[in-house]
């Protein structure tokens, strides 16, 4: 039974290298490139929160702002389901998220930790909603720290050119 259960491990460890960050990168790039694609078909409503934004984004104009996010979100979405740039996109499409919490999902007044935990939700009932940013800011992680995966053109790209394993 011992060595039953050696083997299935070993097989999961070996299939999780191919597929686990793969998951992560699919379920995020779609949720980048549809908000992405959200603020590309929309009106700029970046003005109506920039003194949200922390420094230095406030201090940007709000068209260069509004520019960033659209094709960061699209642009960061489509090289994360590649694996293409996943480090560099993971940070950027982070420090995004960081950005968008405070100035739209964290909550505008709270003064206990019982009130803040109300923001904890996906819908604003006044409370705020950091729930979905504060998830993809974990799901972000590990591709910031591990990297892509196998299953990614950066691994693809690194073996092929680079001569890495």
């Amino acid at each position: 039974m011992t060595k039953l259960w050696a083997t299935i491990v070993r097989l999961l460890d070996a299939t999780g290298d191919w597929v686990s960050f793969l998951g992560l990168r699919l379920l995020l790039g779609w949720e980048f490139f549809e908000s992405g694609l959200e603020k590309y078909h929309g009106d700029n409503w970046f003005a109506d929160i920039q003194d949200k934004f922390p420094t230095p984004f406030n201090l940007m104009p709000v068209n260069v702002s509004w520019s960033m996010a659209t094709w960061f979100e699209l642009i960061g979405g489509v090289a994360l389901v590649a694996g293409l740039g996943t480090r560099f996109f993971a940070v950027s499409l982070f420090v995004l998220t960081v950005v968008a919490t405070a100035a739209v999902h964290w909550p505008t007044e709270w003064h206990t930790l019982t009130e803040l935990v109300k923001g904890y939700a996906i819908t604003d009932d006044g409370h705020g909603n950091f729930k979905l940013p504060l998830i993809f800011l974990a799901m972000l992680l590990p591709l910031v720290f591990y990297g892509p995966g196998k299953l990614s053109l950066d691994t693809w790209i690194s073996r092929r050119c680079l001569g890495k394993a």
